[in-house]
C-alpha cells in the first residue's frame, strides 16, 4: 500500500492527529540541540514519531501508545509550566497549547477510532 493510499484511508481527524504527532516529534527533535540535549525531549520526540507511524498504519497498539503519550505530554507540559512559572510567557503559552492539543488529538485518535 502506498503512502498516498494510507493517507486516503484515514479520516480527516485521524489524519490531523497523525500530522500533529509527527510535527511535534520533529519539532522536539529539532529543539534538542538548542536546549542542551535534555534526554526527555529526545524521548518525547522519538516516541511522538512512533505514535504518528502507528496511527498512520492503523496498528492495534496505537491507542495504547496514544494514551501513554497523553500521560507523558501532560506531565511534561505541566512540569514545564510549574518550572517556568509564567515568567516566560511564550514558553507558558506554548505549553498550554501543547497540552490542550494533546488532549484534543488523543480524543480524536483513541476515542473516535474506526473499529
Amino acid at each position: 500500500m502506498t503512502l498516498q493510499a494510507k493517507f486516503k484511508a484515514l479520516s480527516p481527524t485521524q489524519l490531523l492527529a497523525t500530522i500533529f504527532y509527527a510535527a511535534t516529534g520533529v519539532l522536539l527533535l529539532a529543539f534538542l540541540p538548542l536546549s542542551g540535549y535534555p534526554p526527555h525531549l529526545g524521548f518525547l520526540g522519538v516516541f511522538s514519531l512512533i505514535v504518528a507511524y502507528s496511527l498512520l498504519t492503523k496498528r492495534a497498539w496505537a491507542p495504547w501508545l496514544v494514551f501513554f503519550m497523553l500521560i507523558t505530554n501532560t506531565v511534561f507540559s505541566l512540569y514545564t509550566l510549574y518550572a517556568v512559572g509564567f515568567s516566560n510567557i511564550l514558553v507558558a503559552l506554548s505549553m498550554i497549547c501543547y497540552a490542550l492539543l494533546t488532549w484534543l488529538f488523543t480524543y480524536y485518535a483513541a476515542l473516535k477510532r474506526d473499529r
